[in-house]
């Protein structure tokens, strides 16, 4: 069993999916995914699309619903840094 796998299980026994798959590309090279998408802009400053929105995230902090086709770019003059973070899916009974 890999150790992708032992995580998997584990996860499952406690009613969480474990999806490394999720990131889906169209043929205009924007992304999506089937789970929500938190990012967190740590440093510079960046732009996002999603679903042909564009958004300037002031607080740093942006939410990409599931299934939204978006993209990101820098548009400052440094180095951007940001940490994207995707929702476990819930898949049994509490």
């Amino acid at each position: 069993m890999t150790y992708r796998e032992q995580v998997a299980a584990d996860w499952a026994k406690r009613g969480f999916s474990c999806d490394s798959g999720s990131t889906r590309q169209d043929s205009a090279g924007r992304i999506y995914h089937a789970m929500d998408e938190l990012v967190i802009v740590l440093e510079g400053r960046m732009e996002f699309e999603i679903a042909g929105q564009v958004h300037h995230p002031e607080s740093g902090r942006l939410l990409i619903p599931a299934g939204a086709v978006h993209s990101a770019r820098n548009i400052g003059t440094t180095t951007a840094h940001c940490s994207m973070l995707q929702a476990m899916r819930w898949i049994g009974e509490r």
